[in-house]
């Protein structure tokens, strides 16, 4: 809320599904081929091509929906929604309108207000109506090289056309531009998490549009909305957002009408500009698509899809912190993708340290993990491997700052942990005996410090634990060292 003001945010998001092939025909969806190579006479929409709907696109549309905890419906229909744009050939797309694959869907985020330095406030549960996913084909791609009214050249590439998508719509739940960039990371990861999307916004496969509207505080009619597309990150949506607020606040206050409208991102000069006036649903004259039958799932596809999914991350951060005893943080951190959820649960039954293998992952592997641009399933480090690494530090074989080291040299060579702390001889001498005969000899070639430590000068504790260790070559367990000493220094 701004200056009496409230903001009412509803979000589109377009993810295209993980197909190996479109979704009416058998051109390949693979991402960064030469333009224009993957296409076909269904794709390109020449007279006599007809549709036939991909299964495979309707399995993973039911699990994304499933993920959201949508509806699905028995019966849906697809429809052509008329428009007329240089990358769609057909000058209609096949879509879903009034009778879509499936519908009314609530969710629990969590969700919370930033500081400038975009760090959270305060977690706090948020409820979210999903009106419908439904099931539709992408649409071509422009490409703009050049300076515009100088030397614009715009070609178009047609591998993109007819790649699956589901489009997620939301209702008008959202109240701030954080709470839409949390929700919009919720999405993505979920689709993630199930397999049903790579939600790669860079490679364009999850792009979001926006509807923004502000109204006063207590008016129970919504403002005028407008759109806001060409969002190529969550970033990008939050600054979009944010400056989309101020531009309506300040036009309405000074006497102005916020006109219904899509309007652009320009990252360049953080500022949203005008595209073209927003179309309504009667604008794209939407019809049932002639050539493909009701689209029909049964009850057993639907349980069956169910009992396929993973178990999901609302779930899994629930768990943890119940199973393993981890903060919420934590467990948020642990599970921002399904590869490191399952890298930290394998590591934790390896170390039989839950707790430790958290720390571990948390501060040591994730900073190499960043380092490298690798994920958790990539990682040189297998989980069993970390948990044997945690396993000699807890018995006491090494200490905490050589396992950093260790941990640096596995990640760098592949290695585990066993064959390195044998090759370089790491392994700490525990033996009370072997470490009191190196204490009675240190004791015994300082009498002078030794006399200062009995006349109450402790702060000299220190040194001796330096002397043991130097004579030990490091090999000396630090914590056997200091229970040691202090008996021998106290009798």
């Amino acid at each position: 809320m701004k200056n009496g003001w409230e903001t009412v945010i509803g979000l589109e998001i377009h993810a295209q599904l993980s197909t190996e092939s479109k979704i009416f025909c058998g051109c390949s969806t693979r991402f960064g081929d030469e333009p224009n190579a993957n296409t076909c006479p269904v794709c390109l929409g020449l007279p006599g091509a007809l549709p036939v709907l991909n299964r495979r696109a309707v399995e993973l549309g039911a699990r994304a929906a499933l993920a959201l905890a949508l509806n699905i419906n028995e019966r849906s229909i697809f429809a052509r929604k008329n428009y007329f744009y240089p990358d769609l050939p057909k000058g209609y797309q096949i879509s879903q309108y009034d009778q879509p694959f499936s519908e009314r869907g609530e969710l629990e985020i969590m969700t919370a207000e930033r500081d400038e330095g975009g760090h959270p406030r305060e977690w706090l549960p948020l409820k979210v109506r999903i009106t419908r996913l439904h099931l539709e084909e992408d649409a071509g791609k422009n490409v703009h090289e050049g300076l515009p009214e100088v030397d614009r050249f715009s070609y178009i590439d047609l591998n993109r056309a007819g790649t699956p998508l589901a489009e997620i719509v939301t209702e008008p739940d959202f109240r701030s531009s954080w709470q839409a960039y949390d929700y919009v990371n919720y999405v993505r990861q979920a689709l993630q998490w199930v397999g049903a999307s790579e939600a790669d916004m860079e490679k364009g496969n999850l792009r979001c549009e926006a509807n923004v509207s502000v109204r006063r505080i207590g008016d129970e009619k919504f403002g005028t909305k407008v759109e806001l597309k060409n969002l190529n990150s969550v970033r990008y949506m939050q600054r979009a957002i944010e400056f989309e607020i101020e531009r309506q606040i300040e036009l309405i206050e000074s006497g102005g009408r916020v006109a219904q409208e899509t309007r652009l991102w320009d990252e360049r000069n953080s500022e949203t500009r005008v595209m073209r006036s927003k179309e309504e649903a009667h604008d794209y004259r939407y019809f049932p698509e002639p050539d493909l039958p009701p689209l029909i799932v049964s009850k057993d596809f639907i349980e069956e899809v169910r009992a396929s999914l993973p178990e999901l991350p609302d779930a899994r951060r629930k768990r943890f912190a119940e199973e393993y005893g981890l903060a919420y943080a934590d467990a948020v951190q642990l599970t921002q993708n399904r590869a490191l959820a399952d890298y930290y649960e394998e590591a934790a039954r390896a170390a039989n340290n839950s707790r430790g293998a958290a720390n571990w992952i948390r501060t040591e592997l994730l900073r190499e993990l960043e380092a490298a641009g690798l994920t958790a399933d990539k990682s040189p480090v297998r989980p069993e491997e970390l948990g044997a690494l945690l396993r000699f530090i807890e018995e006491g074989k090494i200490s905490g700052k050589q396992g950093k080291d260790v941990l640096i040299e596995m990640f760098a060579s592949g290695k585990s942990a066993a064959a390195i702390i044998e090759e370089r001889g790491l392994v700490q001498v525990s033996d009370t005996g072997e470490i009191d005969a190196i204490i009675e000899e240190v004791l015994n070639s300082n009498p002078q410090q030794l006399a200062q430590y009995r006349s109450g000068k402790e702060t000299i504790f220190g040194f001796f634990v330096g002397q043991v260790m130097k004579a030990s070559k490091g090999k000396a367990n630090p914590k056997v060292v200091n229970e040691r000493l202090k008996e021998k220094l106290n009798k």
